[in-house]
């Protein structure tokens, strides 16, 4: 018999397909050749080559069983009568360690498997055999805890500065004129303070307070022998009623305002989505900033106060319908609770309507909007002649790009009763130009200056190795990237030639990008390209 021919002639599929592609790459036989041999077509053969070529790592043959320690019948036997005794395989595993017999609680579970031994069910903890265990923390409740002269070791200490403004404002009083929920065991205002506590500390969140638990000092300072555990303060916001929060929000505010804290004269609002994850609920979609993309979930309304850096409204009851004319329920809440209307607000142009800012305008408040760089916007804009720009400075800021253009102008809004001011600002950092075709890019470049170009190679009327040439010509050390759908070594070399930097392939990977970004801007930050007053 000759042995050779077990590898010569192939019996199953992917033993020839493993040969075949040996044959083509490490042999380097022609296809028609190779083809002939294993029985393919030409075609077969090149959409198989085709394929290892997508996915180099695909496995021809099984990988062999794992060698192992089979138990013996006295090993197997000990397993199934220490099973009976209602042990789990990792306490299984390690009664046979006890007894210098080493099995894992995967061989383990072979063999009870083996021998037909289902899973066990979930055992509640006097069930399971006795081992070293978590600490269980007493229940919550005010009515066990202890105010007896004592020395208790906590890393919450900084909250007890917070006391004497708890007391001066009437924590408790305010929260009971909120009607929120509570328990003989944790009163609305035990279970707040827990809450407070958490964020004042830092930024967590109530389900990290399980590594708290065991703390005194936190829960002396919520007035409980421990403080609540994160399944209640998980559910205790599901638990408040939605006509208790305006009242806290007013409540809470005039309380504030008796500690003498001021307030600032400009205010940025916006909406904030919080996503919902569960099943189906009769909630509306609203659009998520993070994720680009709309989600149902409960829509926000934030009022930040632009001088104090802290929230003073809020109002989560929001639908579609109504979320256009929020601005004006802030306007008003902040009359009646300061007696005076809101000197500035700062929001994004879709917070509200054009109708709403007339009504802002007739009681007098001032607003800053900011405007959406749309395509016609910034076609005007671009459309505008050099000299109608002007040069500022920026004063007390720390930043690399202190003196941005800014064209200032007034404009019509439909909608609107008057003209408006507008202001468009440019040389303030890393902005981006877009030109939709290769004579575009050129004019672009030459009516402005440029840190770096990012080209399709693909441009209309003009491709990006013609551009790339003519800005070679003008400007020797401009960064440009190319793109391309094509990634074949002619073709990087054709880029190279052009005078680009590299050739991406597209799809592009953000994280490329972002590495190549990275480093070319911290090439012209150290000086080694000279670095304009725009990027592009």
């Amino acid at each position: 018999m000759d042995l050779a021919s077990a590898f010569l002639n192939p019996e199953n599929s992917n033993h020839r397909q493993y040969e075949a592609l040996r044959a083509y790459f490490v042999e380097r036989l022609p296809a028609s050749e190779v083809a002939r041999r294993f029985g393919y077509t030409v075609g077969s053969l090149h959409q198989l080559v085709h394929q290892f070529r997508q996915n180099p790592q695909r496995q021809f043959f099984a990988e062999p069983p794992r060698r192992g320690v089979k138990p013996d019948d006295a090993v197997r036997r000990h397993i199934i009568q220490l099973r009976k005794q209602n042990l789990s395989i990792y306490d299984i595993s390690g009664a046979l360690k006890k007894e210098n017999i080493q099995r894992s609680s995967v061989a383990v579970g072979t063999v009870l498997k083996e021998e037909g031994f289902a899973k066990l069910p979930r055992r509640a903890d006097e069930e399971r055999p006795p081992g070293i265990r978590p600490t269980q923390a007493d229940r919550a409740d005010a009515r066990m805890l202890s105010l007896e002269p004592r020395t208790v070791s906590t890393k919450f200490g900084g909250l007890f500065l917070f006391l004497p403004a708890l007391i001066e404002m009437s924590f408790n009083r305010v929260l009971g004129w909120c009607n929120l929920p509570g328990t003989k065991m944790i009163p609305a205002a035990h279970a707040m303070r827990s809450l407070l506590a958490l964020k004042l500390f830092s930024n967590r969140r109530h389900t990290h307070v399980m590594s708290a638990v065991l703390d005194e000092g936190l829960a002396l300072f919520a007035g409980l022998n421990v403080v609540p555990k994160r399944s209640f303060l998980t559910e205790y916001s599901c638990r408040v009623p939605p006509a208790c929060y305006p009242k806290l929000m007013r409540h809470w505010f005039d309380a504030m305002a008796r500690l003498g804290l001021e307030h600032g004269s400009s205010f940025d609002l916006d909406f904030h989505t919080i996503p919902f994850h569960g099943e189906d609920a009769l909630l509306e979609k609203h659009y998520i900033s993070k994720r680009s993309r709309r989600q149902k979930g409960i829509l926000a309304f934030l009022a930040q106060d632009g001088d104090k850096r802290f929230f003073c409204y809020a109002n989560t009851d929001l639908r579609k319908n109504r979320q256009d004319d929020e601005i004006l329920q802030f306007v008003k809440f902040w009359k009646k609770r300061t007696g005076k209307l809101p000197e500035e607000l700062i929001f994004d142009s879709k917070l509200t309507t054009y109708a709403n800012l007339n009504k802002l305008d007739r009681q007098g408040v001032r607003f800053i909007t900011l405007r959406r760089r749309g395509p016609k916007l910034m076609q005007e804009l671009a459309g505008q002649p050099r000299s109608a720009w002007r040069r500022i400075e920026l004063e007390g800021v720390s930043r690399i790009y202190k003196t941005p253009r800014i064209l200032d102008q007034r404009v019509a809004l439909t909608g609107y009763a008057k003209p408006i001011r507008q202001i468009a600002i440019e040389e303030l950092g890393h902005e981006y130009v877009l030109a939709a075709d290769g004579e575009v890019a050129l004019r672009l470049f030459r009516q402005r200056k440029v840190d770096l170009l990012i080209l399709d190679v693909e441009l209309p009327s003009l491709d990006g190795f013609s551009v790339a040439r003519e800005i070679r010509n003008q400007n020797g050390h401009t960064p440009i990237l190319f793109i391309s759908g094509n990634n074949s070594e002619s073709y990087r070399q054709q880029c190279l030639d052009a005078g680009g930097e590299t050739l991406m392939p597209k799809p592009l990977r953000p994280s490329e990008l972002r590495r190549w970004l990275e480093m070319a801007f911290s090439q012209l930050a150290a000086g080694n390209l000279a670095p304009s007053d725009a990027s592009a």
